[in-house]
């Protein structure tokens, strides 16, 4: 029975991106996966099918072959040398990788690549960031199988690719040019596996959650990256693992806020004291502190206390905490409360308020100087 074509497999158009292959892989793996479906042939073969779809379109090189010459691409041992190119079609990173890559150590490595970088986000309170920490986290990545060691192999018996020779690449002649691209059949590894491990199915890697404590450095702020090395996803047929980057997010705290090494916060205090002055206690992240609070002070008045904000991880002087007074209104006022501010209120009549009331005093004129241009 002829194969069907990859596009439809997959339920794609020929013009699909990258991101759109991958989307529709996920759908057809996780419908047909044998895990899901126990004993089901069917699912199984739509499930081969579906990877073996996905392998060669998420490839560029395979792509641009099959998208000429379609299944017959990769059978017959074609896609090895003098086959499988467009001969008006030149891949100039390829040329220049092979005429250059000796002489400039670059070229196309051969192999399998690393495994790939994870990325995980980790929420903190502030005094946790401040303070350091240790947490303690749950990771879900690609490890190594245990029952073929990363090798994808159920015996361990893995032959040398016959379309590359083990080189990962082959090469096509056009006139004077020779051009190189990852070998077809093995995808660039340069080696393929007789008998594929029953629990990875070849792949070398299954699905699990890793277990990790990580020692978050006292001073971290938003956005700060830690890595792991070693961490990440293990990579393919025995390739080194990629690395962890936790990206640390500070929780909304419910006093202060941060701004680099300098904390803010608010403290509300009434009228009384800011007009005769007083001595209010105020948190800091050490415990309380005492703020001088002189008087005739008004609101929105910014105190500095030096050294009480956060020593970051970049620097060796703690910030310093700024404390913003807040007037703020009695409410619920007793009846003899109301009558002691009815009698402190007469005393603001006449003319002489306006020395007790400088901001009310410069409002008004300003808007009698407004009102007169306006009439002018």
């Amino acid at each position: 029975m002829s194969k069907r074509d990859y596009y439809e497999v997959l339920g794609v158009s020929r013009t699909a991106s990258a991101e759109e292959l991958k989307k529709a892989y996920r759908r057809c793996a996780m419908k047909y996966h044998p895990d899901r479906n126990p004993g089901d042939k069917a699912a199984e073969a739509a499930f081969k099918e579906c990877k073996e779809a996905y392998e060669v379109l998420s490839d560029s090189a395979k792509r641009r072959l099959y998208d000429q010459y379609g299944h017959a691409a990769f059978e017959h041992g074609m896609g090895g040398a003098g086959a499988g190119t467009d001969p008006g079609f030149v891949d100039m990173s390829d040329l220049f990788g092979d005429i250059f890559g000796n002489i400039f150590g670059g070229g196309r490595s051969q192999g399998p690549r690393r495994g790939a970088d994870i990325g995980y986000v980790l929420e903190l309170e502030l005094e946790e960031a401040v303070a350091g920490v240790e947490k303690t986290i749950h990771v879900p990545t690609l490890g190594v199988c245990e029952a073929c060691a990363g090798s994808g192999s159920e015996d361990g018996r893995i032959d040398t690719c016959s379309t590359c020779h083990g080189r990962g690449q082959v090469r096509m002649q056009r006139g004077p040019f020779m051009m190189q691209s990852t070998c077809p059949h093995c995808g660039g590894v340069g080696r393929t596996i007789v008998n594929p491990c029953r629990q990875c199915r070849g792949n070398g890697r299954v699905e699990q959650e890793k277990t990790l404590a990580v020692k978050i450095p006292a001073g971290v702020d938003n956005g700060d990256r830690i890595r792991l090395a070693g961490e990440g996803e293990a990579g393919p047929a025995g390739a080194p693992p990629g690395d962890l980057y936790v990206e640390v997010r500070v929780r909304a705290h419910p006093i202060f806020t941060r701004d680099g090494d300098d904390l803010h916060c608010e403290v509300p205090i009434r009228f009384s004291q800011a007009a005769l002055g007083d001595t209010v206690r105020v948190p800091t992240l050490g415990g309380e502190v005492e703020l001088r609070i002189p008087a005739e002070t008004q609101t929105g008045k910014v105190f500095r206390l030096r050294g009480h904000g956060v020593q970051s991880v970049r620097s060796r002087q703690p910030g310093d905490l700024y404390c913003r007074v807040v007037v703020e209104t009695p409410v619920n006022l007793t009846p003899e409360q109301r009558a002691l501010l009815e009698q402190f209120e007469a005393t603001f009549a006449g003319e002489g308020a306006r020395r007790h009331s400088p901001k009310t005093s410069t409002f008004l004129d300003g808007v009698k100087s407004f009102w007169d241009r306006m009439v002018s």
